[in-house]
């Protein structure tokens, strides 16, 4: 990410800098990979170590199903029931040592704070609007926003109030940036970037609370979840700066990448973190070569699963998925459209498909309560019927 400044700074870091009644801010440096990944500083009212109590709550790591025959999956996201604020309705549906994958019906304000001290999460908005409170400033959100929220972030969902958010998170055990092929070797996107910098939105206001009491903090750490009340506001800070800290990325700012033949998915990556990349599909004209088949050809993944989140739109390779339904393609076998979809696809010019693609290059695992909103047909659905 580029640099950033929100509130008070001293002029120079690890300097004294004084309250008006002579007391010192607390600062706080937070960063990655040690002292030699991406940070900032930040500056407290009260020390960001007061903890008056901490409790184990307990582990968090869903329960996988048992290996099955290698097949294609297809589930059905609309069918869960599962709601709540944005901790509680989370739904997990897949997840390997890299990260999980899973759908939220956000219904209700997060009372208490929460922080992921395993790694970035990813929250893509399907529906709804609200806010990302944060300790680093608050992002409004809406359809369409890709939220990053680092490691250690403490945060809370407020969605509007009558109004659900429904969401696709990922919880990553790692870092989460744009892809390196896009970035100069000074960070900065490059001219055939599909996005820009002006694309990404920071905090957009810092509202810093200088108050005492109990906070709770729930932290996610070591696949377990623990409890920690605060003697103070965790939201204490009265300014930061540098390279760390939550933003967002609307989808229909993704400029589609377009040839005369067709475009592989590398070139729809939006995002990467260890181990797996994020795609978004989005409106854009199909390829213009005369003889060109704008559907994608029959493909194994090799060394990949592939996951599909379905937005909104006719998708051009698929039948029979929905608004909010998961498509799985293991690593193993080959997958690719539908029967009748490549022939349909010749001579049209445009797709309005809306979806995000998360390929993963370690296999996922199907977490057990995924099965009760599965397609049982869906490894079947290519066979071609005879009339």
């Amino acid at each position: 990410m580029y640099y950033r400044q929100m509130g008070e700074v001293p002029h120079k870091r690890h300097t004294m800098f004084k309250k008006g009644d002579g007391s010192l801010y607390r600062e706080q440096v937070m960063g990655t990979r040690g002292f030699s990944g991406t940070q900032s500083i930040l500056y407290h009212h009260f020390m960001p170590t007061e903890v008056m109590k901490s409790e184990l709550i307990g582990g968090y790591l869903p329960e996988y199903e048992e290996q099955q025959t290698l097949k294609h999956r297809h589930f059905f996201t609309s069918k869960i029931d599962e709601q709540g604020d944005a901790l509680k309705a989370r739904t997990y549906l897949l997840g390997n040592q890299d990260l999980l994958i899973g759908t939220a019906k956000v219904t209700a304000a997060m009372e208490s704070f929460y922080r992921n001290g395993d790694g970035d999460e990813m929250l893509f908005i399907h529906h709804g609007t609200g806010k990302l409170e944060t300790m680093f400033g608050t992002i409004s959100y809406r359809p369409g926003d890709y939220l990053v929220i680092p490691i250690g972030t403490i945060f809370r969902v407020l969605p509007n109030e009558k109004e659900m958010t429904k969401m696709l998170f990922v919880e990553s055990f790692s870092q989460i940036t744009t892809p390196r092929r896009y970035r100069n070797e000074y960070g900065q996107l490059l001219e055939h970037s599909p996005f820009c910098e002006r694309d990404i939105r920071g905090p957009e206001a810092l509202v810093t609370f200088a108050e005492k009491g109990e906070f709770e903090v729930v932290t996610k750490s070591r696949g377990m979840i623990s409890s920690h009340i605060l003697g103070h506001h965790p939201f204490d800070v009265v300014g930061w700066d540098g390279y760390l800290y939550p933003w967002a990325f609307n989808i229909e700012n993704f400029e589609p990448i377009t040839g005369r033949i067709h475009q592989p998915p590398p070139v729809h990556q939006t995002f990467e973190g260890n181990n797996f990349v994020v795609c978004s599909f989005v409106p854009r004209l199909y390829d213009y070569h005369p003889d060109s088949i704008p559907a994608p050809y029959y493909h194994s993944n090799v060394n990949s699963d592939e996951l599909l989140y379905y937005l909104e739109g006719n998708f051009m390779s698929r039948k029979g998925v929905q608004e909010g339904s998961i498509t799985l393609h293991p690593s193993g076998i080959p997958h690719g459209p539908h029967p009748g979809k490549i022939e349909a696809s010749i001579g049209k010019k445009e797709t309005l498909e809306l979806a995000v693609m998360i390929d993963t290059f370690h296999p996922l695992k199907i977490v057990k309560s995924a099965q009760n909103i599965e397609d049982p047909a869906y490894m079947y659905s290519w066979h071609e019927k005879k009339e």
